[in-house]
C-alpha cells in the first residue's frame, strides 16, 4: 500500500486527508517514484479551495513537483533505472497525476535526473519556478543584456528564480514587494533594486531607476488594480506577462498607456512549455546548465513533514515565506 494526500470537497487546508491506497503500477511511458520531498505550489492551494482553472474530480489529488528515487519503470521507458535520483517537471493536470504521496507515478518525459549537488529538497523546489520563468522571459521575451524586467511578488519562488535567470542573461531585475520587510532578502537574492509598493510610487521609482525608459518586460502573477501601474512603468514596445491571479479583484487594464506605448499584454502559463516536447527538452538543458554552473539555486523557505501537509498549506497561504515551501516524506 501507499500513502496519498486527497480531498473530497473544496475548502481550507483541513479538507486534506492522508489515505492508504494500492501501490500504483507504472504503465507505458511512466515511472514510479519513491518520494522523499514535495514542492508546494500556489496552484495546488487554488485547486484545493475551488479557485483553479480546473474543477476537482473527487477524490481529488494534488502535487506538481516531487523528488525521490525511481522505484519501477513502465513499458517502453528508456534512460531511467531503479535507484536513479530524480525530480519531476509539472507537465500534467491534477486529474492525471498527483505527487502528494510516498509512492507515485509520473510521466517519464517530465522526469529528470538532477545534479547530485542538489539535495532532494532542493530538487523538489526547482522545476516549476525555472520552467515558468524560462518560457516567458527567455523563450518568448528573449530577455538579454540591457533589458530591465519588473517582478511583482518577487519573494515567491518564481520571483526569486526570475531574478537569477535575469542575472544569468545579463538583464536587470527590479523586485516589487508589498512591504519593505523583504527588501534585504530580495537584494541578497540578486535584485538590482527593490520597490515596496505600499509605501513607494512604483511608476516614479521605475522611471528613476531606468532613466525614464521603463521596463521592457513585466512578469506579473498578481493582476488586480495594481496592473495599471505596471503598464505605466513599462517601456515603449514592452511586453507584460500575466501568469497568475493572486489578487481577487478584477484586472485594471489602462487603455492609454497600452496604446501610446504599443504594449503587448500576454497571458501565459508554463504548460505552453511542458506540453511541447521540443521546448521541454530545451528548458531542461537551460535549467540544468544553470544549476551546474551555480547560477541557479532554489531557495527553501520552510520544510514540513508529510503528516503536516495541512500546516504546510496554511503557511503558504500566510504569504510569509521567501522562497519555496517543501514537504519531506
Amino acid at each position: 500500500m501507499a500513502r496519498k494526500v486527497v480531498f473530497h470537497e473544496v475548502g481550507g487546508p483541513d479538507v486534506l486527508r492522508i489515505e492508504s491506497v494500492p501501490s500504483p503500477e507504472p504503465g507505458p511511458g511512466e515511472v514510479r517514484i519513491r518520494v522523499k520531498a514535495i514542492g508546494l505550489n500556489r496552484a495546488e492551494i487554488m485547486y484545493r479551495s475551488g479557485a483553479y482553472v480546473q474543477d476537482p474530480v473527487y477524490p481529488a489529488q494534488l502535487g506538481y513537483e516531487a523528488a525521490g528515487e525511481i522505484d519501477a519503470v513502465g513499458p517502453g521507458v528508456t534512460g531511467f533505472a531503479v535507484g536513479d535520483r530524480v525530480s519531476v517537471i509539472p507537465a500534467f493536470g491534477f486529474s492525471e497525476y498527483g505527487l502528494y504521496g510516498d509512492l507515485v507515478l509520473a510521466p517519464a518525459r517530465a522526469t529528470v535526473k538532477h545534479p547530485a549537488s542538489l539535495s532532494l529538497e532542493e530538487a523538489a523546489a526547482t522545476w516549476m519556478q525555472y520552467v515558468t520563468v524560462w518560457g516567458a522571459l527567455i523563450d518568448i521575451a528573449k530577455l538579454g543584456p540591457g533589458d530591465v524586467v519588473l517582478l511583482p511578488a518577487a519573494s515567491s519562488s518564481v520571483g526569486l528564480a526570475a531574478i537569477q535567470v535575469a542575472r544569468r542573461v545579463g538583464a536587470t531585475p527590479i523586485a516589487l514587494t508589498r512591504l519593505s520587510a523583504k527588501a534585504a532578502a530580495l537584494k541578497e537574492a540578486g535584485a538590482a533594486s527593490v520597490i515596496a509598493t505600499e509605501t513607494q510610487d512604483v511608476v516614479a521609482e521605475v522611471m528613476r531607476l531606468t532613466n525614464s525608459k521603463g521596463a521592457r518586460v513585466v512578469f506579473d502573477s498578481v493582476g488586480g488594480p495594481a496592473f495599471g501601474k505596471l503598464a505605466e512603468a513599462a517601456a515603449e514596445g514592452g511586453i507584460l506577462f500575466i501568469y497568475g491571479a493572486l489578487s481577487p479583484e478584477p484586472l485594471a487594464m489602462p487603455v492609454l498607456p497600452v496604446l501610446a506605448k504599443h504594449l503587448t499584454i500576454r497571458g501565459y502559463e508554463l504548460f505552453e512549455v511542458t506540453g511541447d516536447d521540443v521546448k521541454i527538452e530545451r528548458v531542461k538543458a537551460f535549467v540544468l546548465e544553470g544549476l551546474l554552473a551555480g547560477a541557479f539555486k532554489p531557495k527553501i523557505a520552510k520544510t514540513f513533514p508529510f503528516e503536516q501537509i495541512a500546516d504546510a498549506h496554511r503557511y503558504m497561504e500566510s504569504n510569509a515565506q521567501v522562497g519555496k515551501v517543501v514537504v519531506t516524506v
